[in-house]
């Protein structure tokens, strides 16, 4: 049993998740995701910490515009940071620090953000208010 499934139930996908990573290698407890709970949500998940844990989580159809950064190093070791524009109530920006392919993952949050917002009847412009 995954450690999502613990946390949110065993009816849980997991589309994504990936490490904060130095020099290429996920050498860190920063870890995110994406998860979903058919039917019910899907959110963006990111976990900070080992002993003492820091959790944010938004749903994805507050994403409102994702962009990434890769220096000359990032883009040599296939790493970037995504920076994710929400409509949160606690926080308007969540970064996913240097991770693994992230125009794979950029692609993928858009198609899901898509996705649950046409699940919920919900149309970009609606989210601008």
């Amino acid at each position: 049993m995954t450690n999502h499934a613990k946390k949110y139930g065993s009816d849980c996908i997991e589309h994504w998740h990936d490490r904060k990573r130095w020099c290429g290698l996920p050498w860190s407890f920063t870890r995110y995701s994406i998860i979903e709970k058919p039917g019910k949500w899907i959110k963006l998940i990111s976990e900070v910490g080992f002993f003492s844990i820091r959790v944010e989580e938004t749903q994805l159809f507050r994403v409102d515009d994702v962009s990434i950064f890769s220096s000359f190093t990032n883009t040599i070791f296939g790493t970037g940071t995504l920076k994710v524009y929400c409509k949160d109530a606690s926080s308007t920006t969540m970064d996913l620090v240097r991770i693994k392919n992230p125009d794979k993952v950029r692609n993928l949050l858009n198609e899901l953000v898509e996705r649950d917002r046409k699940s919920r009847n919900i149309m970009y412009g609606e989210m601008q208010q």
